[in-house]
């Protein structure tokens, strides 16, 4: 970490999404409503994938790694934000400020190449069924889970380089509840046009082009299964259409702050859970086993 002089600012004052006090009990309420249930939205999902055999597909072990990002992803930003509502100084350290984005970044481009990876998956699966098992193994699997990991680290890492050596000497203050890159190099006491086109490009532009790839190639694989049998084509559309429902709510994620840290990763489980008739009746076996054997 860079040496920062005494006359820089050492911290950055939240102001959140309202300064109402009503307000705010009524946010900290709904908060802590969505954050309670994510923990036991995600955590059956990774049980149920990893104890039932039925469950052993590439396509499940891709879920299970998506819930889990989820999980991390929820546990950067919504515990402070909850214990902010009662403080009347929302601060958070520049240290601390640099380390959630850091760990933003790095959970949130990950998340996206992941999602490509099965959306790789999903197009083996529909296009190419003979070759399937061949061409996506487990080592298949683990070097796309493993290569979403190093890219989104590779992200986090630029973002951060970029905003090191700026000079943050006033003010500090954030109009949102974490540390948003773009209100962040707004405070820096120098020129940050350049800087800005660099992160457009790094950041937004990247995200946009994802979004745009996986709509185009989930749409191909619509049109595709038409020619498949009424169950296969049923099963696919089904898939495909779960998919490109977590891929629109990456969309609005990234436009709403309340999605980006609180909502979204609740939603994964919720759609994929719903609409996958297989890890409802392997989770019900799984708590089946573990009532019985509690009793």
């Amino acid at each position: 970490m860079l040496q920062r002089n005494q006359s820089m600012v050492e911290e950055f004052i939240l102001l959140g999404l309202s300064q109402n006090r009503e307000i705010q009990f009524a946010l900290f309420f709904l908060f802590l409503l969505f954050y309670s249930v994510i923990l036991p939205g995600n955590l059956p999902i990774i049980l149920t994938i990893q104890k039932e055999p039925q469950l052993n597909s590439p396509m499940y072990f891709f879920l299970a790694n998506l819930a889990f990002l989820d999980l991390c992803y929820c546990s950067i930003t919504p515990p402070k934000k909850l214990a902010d509502f009662f403080s009347s100084h929302k601060t958070i350290s520049y240290k601390g400020c640099i380390l959630q984005i850091f760990f933003l970044h790095l959970l949130g481009g990950s998340e996206i190449i992941l999602l490509i990876g099965m959306a790789i998956d999903c197009y083996v699966a529909i296009c190419h069924p003979l070759h399937y098992t061949s061409l996506i193994s487990k080592a298949v699997c683990y070097i796309l889970v493993l290569t979403s990991w190093c890219i989104g680290f590779m992200h986090s890492i630029i973002q951060v380089t970029l905003i090191l050596p700026l000079p943050f000497c006033g003010p500090n203050e954030l109009n949102n509840f974490f540390c948003d890159v773009t209100q962040i190099i707004k405070l820096a006491c120098t020129d940050t046009d350049t800087l800005e086109y660099i992160m457009f490009f790094n950041s937004g532009l990247a995200s946009l082009m994802c979004f745009i790839l996986l709509l185009i190639s989930y749409g191909v694989l619509l049109v595709k299964v038409r020619a498949n049998s009424n169950k296969g084509k049923s099963k696919a559309v089904s898939t495909c259409i779960t998919h490109i429902i977590i891929i629109i709510f990456i969309a609005f994620d990234k436009v709403v702050a309340v999605f980006h840290t609180v909502i979204f990763p609740l939603m994964n489980p919720i759609i994929y859970t719903l609409r996958n008739k297989e890890i409802k009746q392997a989770m019900l076996k799984l708590f089946g086993k573990i009532k019985v054997q509690s009793r």
